[in-house]
């Protein structure tokens, strides 16, 4: 084998970069675990505030020292392999910024009534529409009215923007760039939210060529913040900040007292540790007794001392005040005048200033902002953040609000450098000259801070008087902050409301339970196919196996490596692959078996056993990389989870496969001993081999099978409607838990009457004391006054129908009580467009492998053929859920049965590329002019290799089915009825249609 030095050097890497990656997941639990010890009370009841209190107060300090190099808990965080929220509980929000407040605040508030009624029509036709809202309401309002758009928007806020005699095209670009821009602008403030959220890895990000924001925040547990968080209107505020003369001697007064608490902090360990617990009691009381203004903290540290566990956590708190002393000397020096502190720092002190006795020595006319992000020191790596002080006016409220700003945008200074200029109106214009030359008279330099929800973004000098309300923003801005903070500003011109349109909250014991049942399904796969592959294959199956572990291994690894989640369907794909991947070296194996029977030497059968099976795992490797490139593509939330999952274990199992395996084969043969490797034990020897069976004798009656299956599904489909879950026709859904079982059927029957007989399903979810919900009731209102009103009703009609008690916690679960550990919505509009994605995954999926078995085998027979057997797979699984309904096994059709199909259509695929692969061969041998003799011996000798792929993956899928837990039940249904029906079509229908479609002979 050449190349074999950098094989073994690039598997070294990967496996040293892995461990390193994945050494921050072991330290992160190792601390989460020190959390909950902290947290659990007496009776075992975690405090989950009291727990997140625990990490945030560690959040940026050192907890881990690898190699020399310290690392804050927030780094480790950030490296860590992150759990999904199916796995460990959070909430997923899916907002959506209305375009029609936009349109409305850029007309003024326009009461024209066609232009009300094209907003309307905008409205209905957006539910069944991918276009953007912006077209949508320009066809709307042409057939509603000819008057041009300019005569709505031409308003005195657009003065400089738009005139009356402006082109509709003009108005649109401008309209399509302000909701453009508001969706950008709430972009930039809710992430800037997020980010302060704590310590739970929140993630956020913009759904391409929608109007929407996907959030993600792993451990929430109370939804009404969330909500808040996430809908509240952005406080756009001017304050002038206060100079240093102003606050220099408050901050040297709390330094000293500071300095008093930690001496006598000191003293008292000091006599604590000569155990004298009396005169340490003293010394603490002379140590406070020379400052009056401690008096308030020395009643505190007595009352400490009434416990020793109160001692010490009082300890632990002075020791990191102490670490995080304000020092406004060193600071003033340092920073040439700006308080500016360590971002580890920053929770401490900002404890501090909360402190009432800390409070009382500050002047009562300015209160204290943080700067919105840090910076880096780029000698030393440090983030550090600016503690600014701002004068406060009378009743508390800053001087100007964002509501006066009427444009803001991204421009150059006087030196070519990014800027901003920014507009106000009339009233802003004349608090903002008076602010300007009040801030210009205290200071030549003064300076106003821009200031949104209370984090500073900008504070930009004032030089003098700035009259007409048109002003430039200066300073060291690149491009894109320069952009960003214009978005800013114009957050207060325009309202760009936001409003959830779907939302999952999963509870942290479903996570829990979720996780568990994912590692028993890993890890009960693994050790059949391990099992397996050593009962059949000896000592090659040995060498597959430490392939597959390596496998597994780089899989999570890479994850962590690309700071991606591992989600619930990411752990099938996992599972999937342990399954699939043992694919490969099957091929490679029933290669070297056949050649050893052809009388060649162990030696040259495994090079021509890795060479002639190369081709085929390519191609069986690149067909399903496809279908999970599209998956991932045109897939959303868990099904990306899944598909990212996917792709790293195809890149994975080919290099572990392919590379690993031989250079052990190699290394197991270097002396050509024969005994050193083998690939047959007696259960395998011979089994499967020299088969002379009549597929294509046999495929009429394929044929007719198939085709009563099919017709039989789809008439069932027809007339009972395949069960469609949320994600498909909207709603929204629950899961309900209970300490005893209860009856389905009965709860459906009363939940009906709650839910005003609007479409209701109750169902058991995983065990006969769990229900799942859905219902279809005010489907149409994603307001939060709906969801609240949707629950409440569920909640009435359960305690009504039970006569059981809602509580919010599981910790409070009992016979007389029930809870709601987990819930989801889905709007109209997002179900509409995830069904579209559907089809579109689909077509796209189908398309793409047609071209490239055409391009691979050059003959449009065997790519017609090849998609005749994935029509075929997809509607025979569709079939098996619609005749699985008549025996009472209803299974939901949603996004992760969308990824079943696309999954099954890759390892169909895969399969038939294999027998085609074998076809090409012997066709390229012509050795025989009978075309169906050359199709059947083609199958009979990959007939091994397609049984042993089936069964191990079958073996591993129903694990899954059986410990994956109820949410990946029907995946797990469709994964299994898929490869077996898949295994069968690549014999049965696609071989067979490729002789249909061509009757020749060869020449």
């Amino acid at each position: 084998m050449r190349n074999k030095g950098a094989v073994i050097m690039l598997t070294v890497i990967i496996t040293l970069l892995c461990i390193y990656y994945l050494s921050f997941t072991f330290v992160s639990r190792s601390i989460n675990q020190d959390a909950i010890s902290f947290a659990t009370n007496e009776a075992g009841v975690v405090d989950l505030s009291k727990k997140q209190a625990y990490l945030d107060s560690i959040w940026n300090l050192p907890v881990h020292n690898l190699f020399g190099i310290e690392y804050t808990y927030k780094e480790i965080k950030d490296t860590e392999l992150n759990l999904g929220l199916d796995l460990q509980g959070g909430m997923h929000v899916t907002l959506e910024i209305s375009p029609v407040d936009i349109i409305k605040g850029l007309s003024g508030g326009s009461e024209d009534a066609d232009f009300n009624q094209a907003i309307n029509d905008a409205v209905a036709k957006q539910r069944d529409s991918q276009d953007r809202f912006g077209d949508l309401f320009y066809e709307s309002y042409r057939e509603a009215t000819s008057k041009p758009l300019a005569d709505i928007f031409s308003t005195a806020a657009n003065r400089g923007r738009i005139s009356r005699g402006d082109s509709d095209d003009d108005v649109m670009a401008i309209i399509n760039q302000e909701i453009e821009d508001a969706i950008d602008r709430s972009f930039i403030i809710l992430r800037t939210r997020i980010d302060q959220f704590g310590t739970s890895q929140p993630n956020i990000q913009r759904l391409p060529g929608t109007g929407r924001i996907q959030i993600e925040i792993p451990g929430a547990d109370n939804p009404e913040r969330v909500r808040k968080l996430l809908q509240g209107v952005a406080k756009l505020e001017f304050w002038e900040l206060a100079e240093i003369s102003e606050y220099n001697s408050s901050m040297v007064a709390i330094n000293d007292m500071l300095v008093k608490e930690r001496q006598a902090a000191d003293a008292l360990k000091a006599t604590e540790e000569n155990g004298d617990e009396e005169a340490s009691i003293e010394s603490l009381g002379e140590a406070l007794s020379n400052d009056t203004e401690t008096d308030t903290t020395a009643n505190e540290l007595d009352a400490a001392l009434d416990s020793r566990d109160s001692l010490e956590e009082n300890q632990s708190q002075l020791d990191s005040l102490a670490n995080a002393q304000l020092s406004p000397l060193f600071a003033l020096t340092k920073a040439g005048g700006a308080l500016i502190y360590d971002v580890r720092d920053t929770a401490e002190i900002g404890k501090v200033l909360r402190r009432k006795d800390v409070k009382s020595l500050l002047p009562r006319t300015i209160k204290p902002l943080w700067e919105v992000k840090p910076n880096v020191n780029e000698q030393t790596g440090e983030e550090l953040l600016q503690l600014f002080f701002v004068r406060v006016g009378r009743g508390g409220n800053a001087q100007l609000t964002g509501e006066v700003i009427t444009d803001a945008r991204q421009d150059l200074d006087e030196y070519a450098r990014p800027a901003i200029s920014m507009q106000m109106n009339a009233l802003g214009t004349r608090v903002w000259r008076k602010m300007t030359a009040e801030a210009a008279r205290r200071s030549p330099q003064g300076r106003i801070a821009i200031v949104l929800d209370n984090l500073v973004y900008s504070a930009p000098s004032v030089s003098g008087e700035i009259p007409n309300g048109s002003s430039q923003i200066s300073g060291n801005f690149t491009t894109e902050e320069a952009k960003d903070l214009a978005n800013i500003l114009k957050a207060g011109s325009l309202p760009a409301p936001t409003r959830i349109v779907e939302e999952a909250i999963v509870g942290p014991t479903l996570g829990a339970i979720a996780r568990n049942q994912g590692i028993i399904s890993i890890l009960a796969g693994l050790a059949v196919v391990v099992l397996f592959m050593v009962a059949y294959y000896a000592k090659g199956g040995f060498v597959a196996n430490i392939a597959l572990v390596f496998n597994i291994f780089f899989i999570l690894g890479i994850l962590a490596q690309l700071n991606a989640s591992l989600t619930l369907p990411g752990i099938a794909g996992i599972v999937l692959t342990i399954g699939m991947s043992i694919d490969a070296n099957v091929l490679i194996f029933e290669r070297i078996r056949e050649e050893m029977r052809n009388g060649v030497k162990l030696r040259e059968a495994i090079t021509l056993g890795y060479k002639k099976a190369f081709s085929s795992i390519v191609d069986a490797n690149l067909t399903t990389l496809l279908t999970a490139f599209i998956l991932y593509v045109l897939g959303q939330g868990p099904i990306k989870g899944f598909a990212i999952t996917l792709i790293i274990g195809i890149f994975c199992s080919f290099f572990s496969a392919v590379y690993i395996t031989r250079v052990v084969v190699e290394w197991m043969t270097r002396k050509g001993d024969k005994e050193n490797v083998s690939f047959k034990t007696p259960l395998s020897a011979g089994l499967l081999s020299n088969l002379g069976i009549d597929f294509m004798g046999k495929r009429r009656m394929a044929y007719l099978f198939s085709g009563i299956v099919i017709a039989v599904g789809m008439s069932i489909t027809a007339i009972q409607k395949l069960n469609l879950g949320v994600d498909f026709k909207g709603g929204r859904s629950y899961i309900v838990n209970f300490q005893n079982p209860v009856e389905a059927t009965n709860l459906d029957l009363a939940l009906s009457d709650a839910f005003e007989k609007t479409g209701t399903e109750v169902k058991n979810f995983g065990g006969n004391n769990i229900v799942k919900v859905t219902t279809s009731y005010l489907i149409d209102d994603e307001s939060d006054v709906a969801d609240e009103k949707v629950k409440n009703a569920l909640i009435d009609g359960i305690e009504t129908f039970t006569g059981k008690k809602y509580v919010y916690s599981d910790s409070e679960l009992d016979d007389e009580h029930f809870i709601i550990s987990g819930s989801s919505k889905v709007g109209p509009t997002i179900a509409d467009d995830i069904e579209k994605a559907s089809y579109q995954a689909g077509i796209f999926a189908i398309l793409i492998i047609f071209l490239y078995i055409l391009i691979r085998f050059r003959k449009w027979q065997f790519s017609t053929g090849a998609i005749i057997a994935l029509v075929h797979d997809t509607a025979f699984v569709i079939s098996a859920f619609a005749i699985a309904g008549l025996f009472g096994i209803k299974y939901e059709i949603d996004q992760v049965f969308v990824a079943a199909i696309l999954t099954i259509i890759g390892y169909s695929i895969n399969d038939t590329v294999v027998v085609f692969d074998r076809i090409r061969e012997f066709l390229n041998l012509g050795t025989n002019t009978d075309r169906q003799k050359v199709f059947n011996d083609a199958i009979n000798g990959t007939l091994n290799r397609t049984l042993i792929t089936s069964v191990t993956t079958l073996i591993v899928i129903l694990i899954l089915f059986i410990f994956g837990g109820e949410a990946l039940r029907g995946f797990s249904f469709a994964l299994l009825i898929g490869v077996m029906i898949g295994t069968y079509s690549s014999v049965f229908i696609a071989s067979p249609a490729v002789v249909d479609l061509d009757k020749r002979k060869i020449e």
